[in-house]
């Protein structure tokens, strides 16, 4: 008798466990409803990290920026999906050219928020293991096994009250929810890309010819090195005698004897 018993548990043990895992080999095709949903549970933080430097080397996708501190910075294999935004135009990394002015935002947001995820399932118990495990066969005819959360309860179709795992019966149509809420905090990033274009070359002056006129200098006077310097000779303050009186006296002595002459020839004509 004790050995029949003994078989019998033994019987009942090995048919919990086969149906264990023949509930288990049904898991993959479960019919279990899942929602989240989440709240802020505090206003979001926003900050701005603004980043500046001028490209000095462009290489196909891969470019060197020289940061506002001097320190270069190398970007290798830029996607040609990244961007910036240069007079209402995006230019990607083959359309910027060096000496152009870069400027990148980066917003950060951080947003507080609770999450919660409600499971819910409908079956018909058909085996329970309290209080840790119940198969339930599910709607699609499977049976799927599941872990029983400390202090869960079960609607009971039919009835108004909730058992827990306890209360389980094979047979039981069961209507069951597992809540959880878990806060965790969400991080979104934006990051705007702009850019100032280098200013244009000079214009090339006008090749225009230009007439330029040299005067030619006046050759300086040539010194001997023996010759000492002529002292400048004062202006004279009166003309020079350069001739006598005699032949003026002359000339008088001469219209003298000319007049007495013609008076005497007058004289001796009245005569």
């Amino acid at each position: 008798m004790k050995v029949e018993m003994c078989l019998r548990k033994m019987m009942y043990h090995m048919l919990g466990a086969g149906v264990l895992c023949f509930a288990v080999a049904f898991a993959a095709n479960a019919q279990v409803e899942t929602t989240k949903s989440s709240k802020e549970i505090a206003p979001p933080v926003t900050s701005v990290k603004v980043e500046r430097g001028t490209i000095v080397y462009v290489n196909g996708n891969n470019v060197v920026v020289k940061a506002e501190d001097g320190s270069l910075r190398h970007f290798d294999n830029v996607p040609d999906s990244v961007t910036v935004t240069v007079d209402g135009k995006q230019l990607n990394v083959h359309q910027i050219q060096p000496g152009m002015v870069v400027e990148r935002q980066t917003i950060t947001t951080t947003v507080p928020k609770l999450i919660t995820t409600v499971k819910t399932v409908t079956g018909v118990v058909w085996f329970v293991n309290p209080p840790s495990t119940v198969i339930l066969r599910l709607a699609n005819n499977t049976n799927q096994s599941f872990k029983i959360p400390e202090g869960q309860k079960f609607k009971i179709a039919g009835q108004d009250k909730e058992v827990d795992a306890w209360g389980l019966k094979k047979g039981m149509r069961i209507d069951a929810q597992q809540v959880t809420e878990v806060s965790q905090t969400e991080v979104e990033q934006e990051v705007k890309r702009t850019g100032v274009m280098p200013p244009p070359p000079p214009a090339p002056a006008p090749n225009v010819a230009i007439l330029i006129i040299a005067a030619r200098p006046t050759p300086a006077p040539v010194e001997t090195a023996s010759a000492a310097p002529a002292a400048a000779e004062p202006a004279p303050t009166a003309l020079p005698k350069t001739a006598s009186d005699l032949p003026l006296v002359g000339l008088l002595g001469a219209f003298l004897f000319a007049l007495g002459m013609g008076l005497k020839a007058i004289r001796t004509r009245n005569a």
